[in-house]
């Protein structure tokens, strides 16, 4: 029996990787990636490496075997239909027989097209008859605190959300959310809604990153339109910037403010808070 993550060298499968090795055997863990010599760390600690790629599905074939507990960390190539991709790794599972097969999905209340491949994910793992666990990840600390350049240089936090709230938790958090079912026992065919503890406003954001900086940092509310323009022209291709938009008018109606408590019950522990997050990303 194995416990294998897909995504293995991303932001999330590496903190994945990190915490299940403080837990089982590294001979125990297969790592996928498409990239071996990006987990060439990986390798060196124990870890087993499986070279295979959502969009050429024979690379999948034969990798699972019965048994095996599986973490597919949803792609990030929205251009190419996740959904597609996903069933790749569903199907081979299937054939497999393994386990269980955790998806890190969306918030359940999410309405913004980001949520779209998720919802066709959950569907097609419901059809498949695999034993499975629905992660359903809210937002993530670090789609503000790591990219804080723009915010010093402009003294501001410019979103398009309002006044809107973010119950959002760290990677390492979501990732001990994920570890906890992949070692666990008993997360057949369940569902968790994971949040933070707490949800903030980004006046509030804003407010933070000025304390631990000593700066006057203000939060600008601007319109869906003039936000899209700003992703674009930072380089965003256009398609994406409108799905982040969609997030903003999401984060407005309070989609992602949720703070059911499943994350924390998960892991036993807080989630990590928030000025925790933004001490991070200034030292980064």
């Amino acid at each position: 029996m194995s416990i294998v993550v897909t995504g293995a060298t991303g932001h999330l499968g590496r903190h994945v990787v990190g915490q299940l090795l403080e837990k089982v055997p590294a001979e125990q863990i297969t790592a996928v990636v498409r990239d071996e010599a990006k987990a060439a760390d990986l390798e060196a600690r124990g870890v087993r490496l499986a070279v295979a790629d959502y969009n050429t599905p024979a690379t999948f074939d034969g990798l699972f075997s019965a048994g095996d507990r599986v973490l597919l960390i949803s792609g990030n190539e929205f251009a190419k239909g996740r959904a597609a991709q996903h069933q790749v790794v569903i199907d081979a599972a299937g054939a497999a027989g393994v386990a269980l097969l955790a998806y890190t999905s969306a918030p359940g209340g999410l309405t913004a097209s980001l949520a779209d491949d998720h919802r066709a994910t959950e569907k097609a793992l419901l059809a498949s008859g695999v034993p499975h666990t629905l992660l359903r990840n809210g937002w993530y600390h670090e789609n503000y605190t790591e990219n804080l350049a723009p915010v010093l240089e402009h003294g501001a936090v410019v979103q398009a959300a309002g006044d809107g709230r973010v119950a959002s938790a760290s990677r390492a958090d979501y990732a001990a959310a994920a570890v906890a079912v992949l070692t666990g026992e008993g997360h057949e065919n369940a569902t968790y809604e994971l949040s933070g503890d707490t949800a903030w406003g980004f006046a509030e954001y804003a407010a933070e990153v000025g304390r631990q900086t000593g700066r006057e940092i203000a939060y600008r509310s601007v319109s869906p339109e003039d936000y899209a323009a700003m992703l674009t022209g930072a380089g965003l291709p256009e398609a994406l910037a409108g799905i982040l938009t969609g997030v903003e008018a999401a984060i407005e109606k309070g989609e992602l403010a949720a703070t059911g408590g499943d994350l924390s019950r998960l892991t036993g522990r807080p989630s990590t808070p928030l000025a925790e997050a933004v001490a991070a990303g200034l030292k980064g």
